[in-house]
């Protein structure tokens, strides 16, 4: 797994004034927040077959555990983890996964 990025705060007389921030994090901060709408097909595999909604996602879109680590330059089996039901994944993460999916942190914040 990736090692985890520090933000660096610039200060100006002790107080806090800019947060440096990976691109990627900017772009999904900055961007016009739209509704977010999940398929119906992800719902139903949420709800009813009870997976997580990474996992839901990820077979709607067809693709393998193996295709969306590579995306995010992790190993399937640290992935496959991440799918897990009842894993609480940080805001960061959620983050790299929706890039690797192609789809925005809300569609993914339904758990």
């Amino acid at each position: 797994m990736s090692a985890r990025i520090k933000h660096q705060v610039i200060e100006k007389d002790g107080m806090p004034i800019f947060v440096v921030v990976p691109y990627d994090e900017y772009i999904n901060l900055v961007k016009p927040r739209e509704a977010a709408t999940v398929p119906h097909e992800v719902v139903k595999r949420y709800l009813l077959d009870e997976m997580s909604v990474v996992r839901a996602w990820r077979e709607y879109l067809k693709l393998t555990q193996r295709e969306v680590a590579g995306r995010m330059g992790i190993t399937q089996a640290a992935y496959a983890q991440m799918e897990k039901v009842g894993v609480q994944l940080k805001q960061g993460t959620l983050v790299k996964i929706a890039a690797a999916l192609g789809v925005t942190v809300e569609q993914l914040s339904v758990e």
